[in-house]
């Protein structure tokens, strides 16, 4: 079974070799560089590493690895196509602190600020608003520092389309990955996030940026001026996903709706009468579009604990449920799987990244990677991720016991 047939035949719940496994296959599902290169080390590859976010500083998961760990899973990302396609060659060699040295998507350029803190530069050479300490692990977004920042929803314009340049990029990509691999395809781009909305409208546009905390305020006292953003939102989302699917057909088995955080690590962010009410509504109309129109599954992640709207998730429309975040509040495997079990699939909860994978044993890790295989296998439905990105300060045995367990025991 290829790992294209293994990953489909998963998602629709039907019997399969072996569990899938997927590590970068969306940049919530990665691995930060400084650990992929302790991996890459432990393993002798002497290869240089791409950045493939740079912000958040993750790896781009290389073949080597891949067909090391038995990975199935290879990203479509539409932001980042053109330069994926690139040879390393095009890429920036650049190093930001011990172990976290690699090659720089081409176009990327990193300085330093006032203070000496790293920064994103612009194309004139001026720090971003997104800034790193010397010894950090990611870059911030200190804009969010700036007084007075407030929601303007009459300047509020998300985008609608892509450049042609772009798509015959986004076909190109897939048409190679798809083949010349017998990976599964994950789409990422275009997608929408409701409860980060505010950030949508710096990143889409050039007007003024609200705080998260404003937006959810109004979630409650502007009701209809938060439909017609969220609608306006879901339109320009289905005009992105007709261009997108126009340029890649159904090579990909997925496609990624938003990253939607909606869960703290004890509750959900948000009332889940208010999510059903103001939010369900407009995921529901984006899914509908989706599955009336492709191949595609929906693919949601959604961090922290969200128990109380998987339900409402289900109901809307949503096909893929990540990262099944187990140390949450509510978020026990066993009840996730004897509730939900069959009616989402479970992309993640495979090692929690947060207590087990950088403190336990190697022979910890893997006893906890199979109990959890062990929990989520049965009936299908799920695809072995650890619950978020890997943190730059896990030993490299710890990920390589977690990988092995993952193909042993699944």
């Amino acid at each position: 079974m290829t790992s294209r047939e293994r990953v489909l035949r998963a998602v629709n719940f039907k019997e399969i070799d072996r569990v899938p496994i997927d590590l970068g296959g969306m940049k919530a599902s990665s691995i930060a560089v400084k650990a992929y290169n302790r991996v890459k080390e432990k393993l002798g590859l002497k290869t240089k590493t791409r950045i493939w976010d740079p912000k958040f500083m993750i790896a781009s998961v290389e073949r080597a690895l891949m067909e090391r760990f038995h990975l199935d899973v290879v990203p479509l990302d539409v932001y980042s196509v053109a330069h994926d396609s690139a040879p390393d060659s095009a890429w920036i060699p650049k190093t930001l602190y011990a172990g976290a040295d690699g090659l720089l998507p081409p176009g990327t350029s990193i300085g330093t600020d006032p203070e000496g803190r790293w920064a994103i530069l612009d194309g004139k050479g001026t720090p971003t608003s997104f800034r790193m300490p010397r010894d950090g692990y990611y870059f911030d977004d200190i804009a969010f520092n700036e007084p007075g920042a407030t929601i303007n929803p009459v300047a509020f314009r998300p985008v609608t389309g892509f450049t042609d340049g772009q798509l015959s990029a986004i076909q190109t990509r897939s048409k190679h990955l798809y083949e010349t691999t017998d990976y599964a395809l994950l789409g990422w781009g275009g997608g929408v996030c409701f409860l980060g909305l505010s950030l949508i409208t710096d990143r889409m546009s050039n007007v003024t940026m609200g705080l998260p905390s404003e937006w959810m305020v109004m979630l409650m006292t502007e009701k209809e001026t938060c439909h017609e953003m969220m609608d306006k939102s879901v339109e320009a989302s289905i005009n992105c996903l007709k261009q997108l699917h126009q340029a890649t057909g159904d090579r990909c088995f997925a496609w990624g709706i938003a990253a939607d955080d909606s869960g703290t690590q004890r509750g959900e962010f948000i009332n889940p009468e208010l999510w059903a009410e103001m939010i369900k509504p407009h995921y529901a109309k984006l899914c509908a579009w989706i599955h009336r129109n492709t191949k595609w599954k929906t693919f949601l992640h959604s961090c922290g604990s969200i128990y109380h709207l998987i339900p409402h998730m289900i109901e809307a429309g949503v096909d893929i449920l990540n990262p099944i975040q187990t140390s949450a509040a509510n978020m026990e495997p066993e009840r996730l799987k004897k509730e939900f079990g069959g009616k989402i699939v479970f992309w993640g909860g495979g090692c929690d990244t947060q207590s087990i994978l950088p403190k336990a044993s190697p022979e910890e890790i893997r006893d906890y990677a199979r109990k959890m295989i062990g929990i989520f296998k049965p009936g299908g439905g799920y695809v072995f991720n650890q619950v978020h990105n890997i943190q730059p300060n896990v030993p490299p045995e710890n990920i390589i016991a977690m990988l092995e367990a993952a193909y042993e025991y699944g």
